[in-house]
């Protein structure tokens, strides 16, 4: 394997003096050419100025001089009138000068009629004419010859390349050797079952002769899906890094182009160069981007060649060239079925969320290189961070090391976590003084929520109340999930929607009237609500059905569908159900937080008092 890898190394050295003398012109040297150029030019320029020897001033000062006949001599040039007078440098009497730069098109002739100064008048006849060059005339000759070399030379290159345009047909993929994707297995954690299943893979590019005895076929391609951040491109690396083999690293938008056909070309270009590599791995990440459903409004009909010529391309691999094709996706539900099917993407692998102790494993790689104090809990974090990908939480220990840094401290404090957690969750903290009466009216809101939350079956522990403004929202409070959820219960959702709505409902009772606050409460209740009935089937009037959108199609010019799948009628049953569902939440908090008064005005008096309560704060109210 070694061997082989240094050979398919020398493939790809290239030696320049075996090129077409067209492909050893490139734009760097001819951006040298015009650089060098303009330079020169310019230090003509200036040195034509300096040559001059005097003073400059304004046009104005030049003609009242004339006007006083305070001069000697006068020179005039195309874009410039020199005076020469008598003046004492030194104690000594010399002749000095003054200039006046002419702008474009000024005749100095009229300049001098309109002051009233007769040019017959004048002593010494003071027009010098130059040779006809100025400076704008060099300017253009250089960029139109440089122009003009650039033309060539794309000529050149279209006649050695086969008739391409400069490189637009060639593929943009990254090429890197074996090992030097710098990532193995040991670098990607909290996805133990997803590393199984793409181990075989592994295997077969060390041993192909293993499976092909038994007459197995490895699939031709595997399709990474998953929310973004959960690894998907770090997990291709290390099986090209497990494996010792050539990886061809790309994206579906690297196909795209201006020039109709150039995507197709380029993937034919890519398949050529994977096959004269092989074994090796090709990585496309965001493949939807060029595979979307063909057919529809979707897809572009440059995008159809593109994805056509990489199901041709697919159909085209042999066993014996083992090439296999990764690709990534967080959008598989937008792929057209034909690149699934088998022989192409044979299998699809779902690289899920990180779990509790998927999340833990993850947190203890990207701390490797970090220090933190004594009795940093990194559990605690990995609890509390449910719902984060890999790169969430890379993100959330760089934030504190951030934190840490910027107060000149050596290591990571269990502070800087917390605070850090909050960060990314929620956004920054405001700085800045708020009015009493917000601060008054965000800790009845925040207390609101947290109370409903405390006496609803169904609802998620609360962790912390804040009125400290973060991000969007002037306050906030944080649920903790006691563990990992694979499925959601009805009894949830309608906690979630009574949470939601109590703290209006807590400005309405104790305030007296309602604001703007509860904005981000009603978008993301009126959400769960309409998932609820459209997607999960639990609204009474209209049963286990999902209701959705039409996909539009399109054949032969026409175009089928579109809309919604649903009537007019069950449209306004949709709407009537949405706003029961959030009518009822709505009473049941407000019939609950009267109940509680008592409980809401002790946690308002100890938010305005330390404006954040933990958990054992909060539970200590109880």
């Amino acid at each position: 394997m070694k061997e082989q890898s240094k050979k398919e190394t020398k493939e790809y050295i290239v030696d320049i003096r075996k090129l077409p003398k067209g492909k050893r012109f490139n734009i760097s040297g001819i951006l040298t050419i015009i650089g060098i150029s303009v330079i020169l030019s310019l230090s003509l320029y200036v040195f034509r100025v300096l040559n001059t020897k005097g003073d400059e001033v304004a046009v104005s000062q030049i003609v009242t001089d004339i006007t006083e006949k305070k001069y000697e001599k006068i020179l005039l040039k195309d874009d410039m009138v020199i005076v020469e007078y008598k003046g004492e440098v030194e104690g000594k009497e010399t002749v000095l000068k003054k200039y006046a730069l002419l702008p474009a098109g000024t005749n100095f002739y009229e300049v001098l009629a309109s002051s009233g100064i007769n040019i017959k008048d004048l002593e010494n006849d003071f027009y010098e004419p130059k040779l006809g060059i100025t400076f704008g005339d060099v300017l253009t000759f250089i960029f139109l010859s440089a122009g003009l070399v650039l033309v060539y030379i794309m000529i050149k290159n279209m006649q050695a390349s086969g008739g391409k345009i400069l490189d637009f047909g060639e593929s943009k993929a990254r090429l890197l050797f074996g090992k030097k994707t710098g990532i193995t297995f040991d670098e990607v954690a909290g996805i133990e079952e997803v590393k199984e299943e793409l181990t075989e893979i592994v295997d077969f590019l060390k041993r192909p002769k293993k499976y092909r005895d038994l007459g197995a076929r490895i699939p031709r391609g595997v399709l990474l899906a998953g929310e973004p951040g959960t690894g998907k491109t770090l997990l291709a690396k290390a099986i090209a890094g497990e494996a010792g083999v050539p990886f061809f690293h790309t994206s579906g938008s690297e196909f795209e182009e201006m020039l109709v056909g150039a995507g197709a070309s380029r993937v034919r270009d890519l398949f050529k160069k994977a096959r004269k590599a092989s074994p090796c791995i090709v990585f496309i990440d965001e493949i939807d981007a060029v595979a979307k459903k063909r057919g529809t409004v979707l897809h572009s009909g440059a995008g159809e060649q593109t994805l056509n010529q990489i199901l041709v391309e697919m159909d085209g691999l042999e066993e014996r060239e083992n090439v296999i094709i990764l690709a990534a996706t967080n959008r598989p539900d937008v792929l057209d079925p034909a690149i699934l099917r088998p022989g192409r993407f044979d299998r699809m692998v779902v690289v899920p969320m990180p779990d509790m102790k998927g999340r833990r494993a993850i947190l203890d790689v990207h701390a490797k290189n970090k220090k933190f104090e004594g009795g940093v809990d990194l559990d605690t974090l990995a609890k509390k961070t449910v719902g984060y990908s890999g790169a969430d939480l890379e993100n959330l220990l760089n934030e504190s090391a951030i934190m840490a840094a910027k107060e000149d401290r050596k290591k990571i404090s269990q502070e800087d976590l917390m605070e850090s957690y909050l960060k990314v969750k929620l956004g920054r903290k405001k700085k800045g003084d708020k009015e009493e009466d917000d601060i008054k009216k965000t800790a009845y809101h925040e207390a609101g929520h947290a109370i409903v939350a405390k006496f609803t079956d169904g609802s998620d522990p609360v962790e912390q109340i804040s009125i400290i403004s973060r991000g969007m929202s002037g306050g906030v409070t944080v649920y903790l999930p006691e563990k990992d959820r694979s499925f959601l219960y009805k009894k949830q959702m309608l906690a979630w929607l009574r949470t939601g709505v109590a703290g209006r409902v807590a400005e309405e009772l104790f305030i007296g009237e309602i604001s703007t606050g509860a904005s981000n409460d009603i978008k993301q209740i009126t959400e769960v609500a309409r998932e609820m009935v459209m997607k999960y089937g639990m609204s009474e009037k209209l049963g286990m059905v999902k209701y959705g959108d039409l996909e539009e199609t399109r054949h032969l010019g026409y175009t089928y569908g579109g809309g919604r799948e649903y009537s007019e009628k069950t449209a306004r049953i949709i709407d009537e159900e949405v706003v029961r569902m959030i009518n009822e939440a709505y009473e049941y908090s407000k019939k609950l937080l009267q109940e509680k008064k008592e409980m809401v005005e002790k946690l308002v008096k100890l938010l305005l008092e330390k404006e954040v309560v933990v958990k054992e704060e909060f539970d200590a109210l109880f």
